[in-house]
């Protein structure tokens, strides 16, 4: 009813593909492709920095990335139906616009102070990008005529795949050019790339939409997001290092008992779905099941990304936000793997070329693991950046999308991608919140083992006898515990200077001490730290290893166990 008028026709589509119109709309989309791509690593050097300057403990911090990923995945459906209602024209542009307006809010988060502000900011950005990538892929495989369109969804790819890698740098970036006080611009930069889109995109884009609208599965939308939400939920506070006692956690087994009493209830709501939010007879094939399956693991080794800043500053003594810049290395060999997967998939078939990339990911990971923690050193990372980015370049995206459209209708290739993707996001979403786990649990020893090297107070206790309170001060006051916790290898030194003054004039007060003989007996001890600098520095290093070192075995298994299932994989060779 009034969808025909509103479809474009083949003559407009062709136009649509040539000249300055052809420009101007590649332009407008591929503008909104790469910051929406950027944003998604953008914020990954920048955390660390958001962490102490919020005051909020590192799970809450990846928090910041999940929020984005879990709203990102739950728009990604909604956006796409929106587009075939509405037109994509108007989905996109209001899409642009949400993202925009996401960004401001996240940039006035930091004036405000409120890191739920930010979360809130963020959800905003996400639901944004969820209409950015379906609409503009769409309107580049649709409207653009076919001797062009290779070469569109070819930029399409290009340009998101390289955002999203060089995220990381940006953010390094911004946080170099206006320092690490001012870490709202690396949000406050998309808002005036958002309002040119929108300005030039009212008049250059198309309103195309399908022929055929369908209604809405609200019902289905809401239960899946409800049930991603309670199982992320659960699984960000179950701790991997007491499992048995954190599942008896209120925080965690009635989120979990959700997620399994909503399933079977999502499962009967997409039956009688008029237009399903997820086709379930997709989860009947073996090969697309096994497909969807390797995309959630591919969304945990894609997620592992997001500590390589974080250890890249702990191994270089890089001051925190700097860790991005590293990243470079790791996206130009993912460029250089990613077209070259394409090309052997042709010649030797899609298993042979994910089960290289899966066997790439997992030897690096271990590699991180075994090696790169215990011998931290510039060659060390290296290594692993050029290994991780091959690895990659093999692993996401390319394989995948291969294998689903291989299994699937060629009438279903757009609702067989929009599963795919939302799936991996999934994927993507959960996986920061188990890693960081292991992080968070090294970062919690950091202050005892920090407190055992350093010297004695003279003619009194130790100072982890101090910080404790068994040496008859106060202990350890909450901000400074909280300096501890948002210490890094760069700072560590500084911070426990001052904890060193603030403990010894807490002893020196009890008792009774002149300010003269406090002066003194300070210089003395702060002058005893620094010689004992290296090894104050040496000692967060390996303490915090150890938690990176958890999260990469973890990310290794899962790339061994996404090798052993590619097996079932049945590959249809022509």
């Amino acid at each position: 009813m009034g969808s025909s008028a509103a479809s474009p026709s083949p003559s407009r589509a062709v136009r649509a593909g040539h000249g300055k119109g052809f420009v101007l709309i590649a332009v407008v989309y591929l503008l909104g492709l790469f910051i929406g791509a950027l944003d998604t690593g953008i914020v990954t050097p920048a955390r660390t920095v958001i962490q102490g300057d919020l005051g909020i403990t590192d799970q809450m911090s990846v928090w910041i990335i999940t929020v984005y990923t879990l709203a990102y995945a739950a728009a990604i459906p909604v956006m796409g139906k929106l587009a075939d209602r509405s037109g994509r024209k108007r989905i996109y542009l209001v899409s642009i616009a949400l993202f925009g307006a996401g960004s401001l809010l996240c940039g006035l988060a930091q004036d405000v102070g409120s890191f739920w502000m930010l979360l809130g900011a963020r959800a905003v950005q996400a639901v944004g990008g969820g209409g950015i990538v379906p609409v503009a892929t769409a309107e580049f495989g649709t409207t653009f005529p076919p001797e062009k369109r290779g070469l569109a969804l070819g930029l399409v790819g290009g340009v998101y795949g390289i955002a999203n890698i060089f995220g990381a740098s940006a953010g390094s970036l911004m946080l170099s050019l206006f320092g690490q006080t001012n870490w709202q611009f690396i949000f406050y930069v998309n808002v005036p790339i958002c309002a040119a889109i929108v300005a030039v995109g009212v008049f250059v884009l198309p309103n195309t939409r399908a022929e055929e609208v369908k209604p809405i599965d609200g019902f289905g939308i809401a239960v899946l997001v409800t049930m991603v939400l309670a199982l992320l939920y659960g699984l960000k506070n179950l701790d991997f290092f007491d499992v048995g006692a954190s599942v008896a956690s209120t925080d965690v087994w009635p989120f979990l008992l959700a997620f399994v009493v909503l399933l079977p209830l999502f499962v009967l709501i997409e039956r009688r779905a008029a237009d399903p939010v997820l086709n379930l007879s997709y989860f009947r094939n073996r090969d697309i099941l096994v497909t969807l399956v390797l995309s959630v693991i591919t969304g945990v080794i894609l997620m592992g990304i997001i500590f390589i800043p974080q250890f890249a500053e702990n191994v270089l003594k890089l001051p925190s936000g700097s860790g991005g810049y590293v990243v470079i290395v790791l996206a130009a060999f993912a460029g250089v793997g990613a077209p070259v997967s394409g090309k052997l998939i042709d010649r030797f078939g899609v298993k042979a070329v994910l089960a290289f990339g899966l066997a790439a990911s997992a030897a690096v990971a271990l590699f991180l693991a075994l090696v790169a923690t215990r011998f931290a050193n510039l060659v060390t990372l290296i290594v692993s950046l050029v290994a991780i980015g091959i690895g990659m370049g093999f692993t996401i995206g390319t394989p995948l999308n291969y294998m689903m459209l291989a299994k699937t209708k060629e009438s279903e290739s757009n609702s067989a991608l929009a599963t795919l993707s939302l799936v991996r996001s999934v994927g993507t979403a959960v996986a920061p919140a188990v890693l960081v786990a292991f992080i968070a649990h090294a970062g919690m020893a950091v202050p005892d083992r920090i407190m055992g090297v350093l010297p004695d107070v003279p003619n009194g206790p130790s100072m982890a006898q101090l910080a404790s309170g068994e040496g008859g001060g106060a202990g350890l006051p909450a901000d400074l515990q909280q300096l501890m916790e948002n210490s890094d290898v760069t700072t560590i030194v500084g911070n426990v200077k001052t904890l060193a003054k603030t403990e010894i004039e807490q002893e020196a007060t009890a008792a009774g001490m002149p300010s003269e003989a406090v002066d003194a007996a300070e210089d003395q001890y702060l002058a005893a730290i620094d010689e004992r600098a290296g090894t104050i520095e040496d000692t967060f290093q390996s303490t915090l290893d150890e938690g990176f070192r958890g999260a990469f075995l973890l990310v290794g298994a899962c790339s061994l166990v996404g090798l052993a299932l590619l097996a079932l994989y049945r590959e249809d060779r022509g």
